[in-house]
């Protein structure tokens, strides 16, 4: 399906569970410059009410416990879990969400959260005809959106997926987030999960597109492992992040994201470059942009629209791309706010 074809309007209610936040107050923006209509909600009742002070006539519907999730997510077509840690959110949002006949979709780079979405919700989405998609975001979502389309429906053997980021300055979010997640960190080996210690493919250097370039890679898997090995059936998947933003990132000293233009962005660059092995050939496929929590609003957005006007493949728990066109979802991003290539089209036989 192309994205220059006329859909029906996407319309709804879609909540979003942590508004307040650095990634949900994006999407808040997003949702509405795409027409749609954000219900903000969250735990506090009191960040909410500042929220809504930028965004008068918009619903609030705090949900400071799990009991309260049910009445805030009622009516709604979509639910949007912006709020982490996600070992702790998704589970009772996701389950909320499905019991409301909405749609659900999180930014979860947390590989057992996404995992445990993947596994806890599949029947009951698949019964309420509603799609679950954790890790709609940069981390997890884009990757698998890469891989599928540069895949092409082909078998695959293998995946390779580099992040390369300029600098990290992590919001408290992404540091709780990593305080709460000791799990130990998955790659794909044999077709099987398996854990990186015992993988070890060691470092690399990585030629990332500009501006970053040449840059010493290490082994840092995220939500994407999950995501891929679910439906694309490859022996190996691995995932690397360049190694220089490693150390912002693990000093507790670095500061939060600053914004460098009004619409909050930071001036953080970022390029994502996935491989994929099929039939002895490798087929490359990348994106990169600005701001890894900003352009998780988009991709989000995207989703949304999609789910809601009907441009999905399937319903239940699932990888974005086994719901979506990857190639079309990812044109529809490009230029602004992703500079996307894709390989060019390959009959599969």
């Amino acid at each position: 399906m192309n994205s220059s074809e006329t859909h029906p309007p996407a319309r709804g209610k879609v909540v979003v569970y942590g508004a307040y936040g650095h990634t949900g107050r994006f999407v808040v923006a997003e949702l509405l410059r795409r027409g749609l209509e954000p219900v903000l909600s969250g735990r506090s009742a009191d960040r909410l009410a500042d929220l809504a002070l930028d965004h008068p006539g918009l619903e609030v519907r705090p949900a400071p416990d799990t009991r309260a999730l049910g009445g805030a997510v009622a009516g709604a077509a979509a639910v949007v879990n912006t709020a982490g840690p996600f070992l702790d959110t998704a589970g009772p949002v996701a389950a909320a969400a499905v019991a409301a006949g909405a749609h659900y979709l999180d930014v979860t780079a947390e590989q057992p959260a996404a995992a445990a979405t993947l596994r806890d919700h599949g029947a009951t989405a698949a019964a309420a005809g509603v799609a679950v998609l954790p890790a709609m975001a940069f981390y997890g979502g884009l990757a698998d959106l890469l891989a599928t389309a540069a895949a092409g429906g082909a078998p695959v053997r293998e995946v390779t997926v580099a992040v390369g980021l300029d600098g990290w300055r992590p919001t408290a979010g992404t540091r709780i987030t990593g305080e709460r997640n000791t799990a130990p960190r998955l790659l794909v080996d044999g077709g099987r999960l398996v854990p990186l210690e015992e993988v070890a493919p060691g470092g690399r250097d990585w030629d990332f597109p500009a501006p970053l370039g040449r840059q010493a890679a290490v082994p840092l898997p995220f939500s994407e492992i999950v995501l891929l090995h679910r439906h694309l059936g490859a022996d190996r998947i691995t995932s690397y992040l360049n190694e220089a933003p490693l150390a912002e990132l693990r000093d507790p000293a670095t500061p939060g994201p600053e914004a460098a233009d009004t619409t909050g962005r930071s001036a953080q660059r970022f390029a994502v470059d996935v491989r994929v092995r099929v039939d002895g050939a490798e087929r490359r496929a990348t994106a990169s942009g600005r701001d890894i929590y900003a352009v998780t609003a988009p991709l989000l957005a995207e989703a949304v629209v999609r789910l809601l006007d009907g441009r999905v493949r399937a319903v239940g728990a699932l990888a974005p791309g086994e719901v979506f066109d990857a190639a079309d979802f990812l044109a529809a991003l490009a230029p602004d706010p992703l500079a996307v290539t894709l390989p060019a089209a390959v009959p599969v036989g």
